[in-house]
């Protein structure tokens, strides 16, 4: 069984980074498939320098070698799952119904990653969903900032 510290990261950066994209990009005026390809490069792109990221500091925290591929290798899955659940999301919904599923959907596993860390820390469930959730919140507020600035002109 997967523990939750081999996926934590990759979910949570997964989640937060495509709900962000798509606000983002969104905003811009973007069209379907400019958002599924920027989707598809933050999974490879960012989910390979992230994941090597890990890896150099497991390494540098004198991880075991396989132990460091292993946690890399979760993580870069993880990551890459979660995201392709997003550009499904993009592909087979109108697009005006896949921003307010994708939101939707981010929100439930961010809350749901949030609920089984807080419990197995046994910390407040409440604190800490709200604590992630607004984190993400500043994401997405950032990237839709981002996004309309861009669709308005770069002055």
């Amino acid at each position: 069984m997967i523990e939750l510290r081999h996926i934590s990261f990759g979910v949570t950066a997964a989640t937060v980074t495509s709900m962000g994209l798509i606000i983002g990009l969104d905003a811009a005026s973007a069209t379907r498939p400019t958002i599924v390809a920027g989707l598809l490069v933050v999974a490879l792109a960012d989910n390979l320098t992230d994941s090597l990221g890990v890896h150099v500091y497991q390494e540098s925290e004198r991880l075991e070698a396989r132990k460091a591929f292993l946690a890399t290798s979760r993580n870069f899955a993880a990551r890459v799952v979660v995201a392709l659940t997003f550009i499904l999301l993009v592909e087979v919904l109108p697009i005006g119904v896949a921003i307010t599923a994708s939101l939707i959907w981010g929100v439930v596993l961010l809350g749901t990653l949030s609920t089984l860390l807080a419990r197995a820390r046994r910390a407040g469930v409440v604190s800490e969903i709200a604590k992630h959730l607004g984190v993400a919140l500043i994401v997405i507020l950032a990237s839709r900032a981002v996004g309309t600035w861009i669709a308005g002109g770069i002055h």
